[in-house]
Protein backbone atom coordinates (compact mmCIF):
# COMPACT_ATOMS: atom_id res chain seq x y z
CA UNK A 1 0.00 0.00 0.00
CA UNK A 2 1.30 3.43 -0.90
CA UNK A 3 -0.09 6.86 -0.16
CA UNK A 4 1.60 9.84 -1.75
CA UNK A 5 0.64 13.32 -0.62
CA UNK A 6 1.35 16.47 -2.59
CA UNK A 7 0.27 20.07 -3.02
CA UNK A 8 1.81 21.74 0.00
CA UNK A 9 3.68 25.01 -0.14
CA UNK A 10 4.24 28.47 1.25
CA UNK A 11 1.21 30.77 1.11
CA UNK A 12 0.00 33.97 2.72
CA UNK A 13 -2.82 34.22 5.24
CA UNK A 14 -6.16 34.12 3.48
CA UNK A 15 -4.85 32.10 0.54
CA UNK A 16 -6.03 28.68 -0.59
CA UNK A 17 -4.29 25.38 -1.25
CA UNK A 18 -5.46 22.01 -2.46
CA UNK A 19 -3.69 18.93 -1.17
CA UNK A 20 -3.87 15.64 -3.03
CA UNK A 21 -3.14 12.11 -1.96
CA UNK A 22 -2.80 9.16 -4.33
CA UNK A 23 -3.73 5.81 -2.79
CA UNK A 24 -2.43 2.69 -4.49
CA UNK A 25 -2.06 -0.99 -3.69
CA UNK A 26 -5.22 -1.12 -1.62
CA UNK A 27 -8.61 -2.40 -2.68
CA UNK A 28 -11.26 0.20 -1.97
CA UNK A 29 -14.24 -0.83 0.13
CA UNK A 30 -17.17 1.58 0.19
CA UNK A 31 -18.64 -0.05 3.28
CA UNK A 32 -15.46 -0.23 5.29
CA UNK A 33 -12.97 2.48 4.30
CA UNK A 34 -12.28 5.85 5.85
CA UNK A 35 -9.93 8.34 4.21
CA UNK A 36 -8.57 11.16 6.30
CA UNK A 37 -6.14 14.04 6.71
CA UNK A 38 -4.13 14.77 9.83
CA UNK A 39 -1.51 17.40 10.52
CA UNK A 40 1.41 17.89 12.83
CA UNK A 41 2.99 21.18 13.72
CA UNK A 42 6.49 21.41 15.23
CA UNK A 43 6.58 20.18 18.84
CA UNK A 44 2.88 19.32 18.76
CA UNK A 45 0.90 16.10 18.64
CA UNK A 46 -0.52 14.85 15.37
CA UNK A 47 -4.06 16.16 15.13
CA UNK A 48 -7.14 15.25 13.16
CA UNK A 49 -8.18 17.55 10.32
CA UNK A 50 -10.89 15.84 8.28
CA UNK A 51 -12.21 12.42 7.27
CA UNK A 52 -14.66 10.74 4.95
CA UNK A 53 -16.14 7.48 6.06
CA UNK A 54 -17.45 6.21 2.76
CA UNK A 55 -20.38 4.27 4.20
CA UNK A 56 -21.73 7.67 5.32
CA UNK A 57 -21.59 9.00 1.77
CA UNK A 58 -19.49 12.01 0.80
CA UNK A 59 -20.22 13.92 3.98
CA UNK A 60 -17.01 14.93 5.71
CA UNK A 61 -16.13 15.03 9.38
CA UNK A 62 -14.03 18.03 10.41
CA UNK A 63 -12.04 19.38 13.29
CA UNK A 64 -13.66 22.50 14.72
CA UNK A 65 -10.58 24.54 13.86
CA UNK A 66 -11.02 23.94 10.11
CA UNK A 67 -14.77 23.58 9.76
CA UNK A 68 -16.23 25.85 7.04
CA UNK A 69 -12.72 26.51 5.67
CA UNK A 70 -11.53 23.05 4.62
CA UNK A 71 -13.28 20.47 2.46
CA UNK A 72 -12.31 16.83 2.11
CA UNK A 73 -13.29 14.95 -1.01
CA UNK A 74 -12.26 11.87 -2.90
CA UNK A 75 -12.33 10.11 -6.22
CA UNK A 76 -12.67 6.45 -5.39
CA UNK A 77 -12.35 5.39 -9.03
CA UNK A 78 -8.85 6.85 -9.17
CA UNK A 79 -7.80 6.36 -5.59
CA UNK A 80 -7.43 10.06 -4.89
CA UNK A 81 -8.31 12.01 -1.75
CA UNK A 82 -8.20 15.80 -1.63
CA UNK A 83 -8.19 18.52 0.96
CA UNK A 84 -9.29 21.95 -0.23
CA UNK A 85 -8.05 24.54 2.23
CA UNK A 86 -9.44 28.07 2.08
CA UNK A 87 -8.88 31.14 4.22
CA UNK A 88 -5.63 29.72 5.52
CA UNK A 89 -4.27 30.99 8.80
CA UNK A 90 -0.75 30.91 10.27
CA UNK A 91 -1.96 28.34 12.78
CA UNK A 92 -2.66 25.97 9.89
CA UNK A 93 1.09 25.64 9.35
CA UNK A 94 2.02 21.98 9.70
CA UNK A 95 2.99 18.83 7.87
CA UNK A 96 -0.20 17.35 6.47
CA UNK A 97 -0.61 13.57 6.24
CA UNK A 98 -3.21 11.52 4.42
CA UNK A 99 -4.30 8.25 5.95
CA UNK A 100 -6.57 5.32 5.23
CA UNK A 101 -8.31 3.10 7.72
CA UNK A 102 -10.83 0.32 7.68
CA UNK A 103 -13.70 -0.61 9.97
CA UNK A 104 -13.61 2.68 11.88
CA UNK A 105 -16.61 3.60 13.96
CA UNK A 106 -17.76 7.20 14.19
CA UNK A 107 -16.18 7.80 17.57
CA UNK A 108 -12.75 6.70 16.35
CA UNK A 109 -12.46 8.80 13.18
CA UNK A 110 -10.28 11.36 14.95
CA UNK A 111 -7.88 8.83 16.47
CA UNK A 112 -4.73 8.58 14.34
CA UNK A 113 -3.90 5.21 15.91
CA UNK A 114 -6.93 3.70 14.16
CA UNK A 115 -5.55 4.30 10.69
CA UNK A 116 -3.57 1.61 8.92
CA UNK A 117 -1.71 3.35 6.13
CA UNK A 118 -0.10 6.78 5.91
CA UNK A 119 1.40 9.07 3.33
CA UNK A 120 4.77 10.73 3.76
CA UNK A 121 3.40 14.18 4.51
CA UNK A 122 3.44 17.50 2.70
CA UNK A 123 4.48 20.79 4.30
CA UNK A 124 2.03 23.68 4.44
CA UNK A 125 3.38 27.00 5.64
CA UNK A 126 1.12 30.02 6.06
CA UNK A 127 3.07 33.19 6.63
CA UNK A 128 3.09 36.81 5.58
Amino acid sequence: VQLKASGGGLVQPGDSLRLSCAVSGRTFSRNDDTWAWFRQAPEKEREFVAAIRWRDGRRGNYADSVKARFTISGDTSNGMVYLQMNSLKPEDTAVYYCAVGRYLISSSLRDHARYDDWGQGTQVTVSS
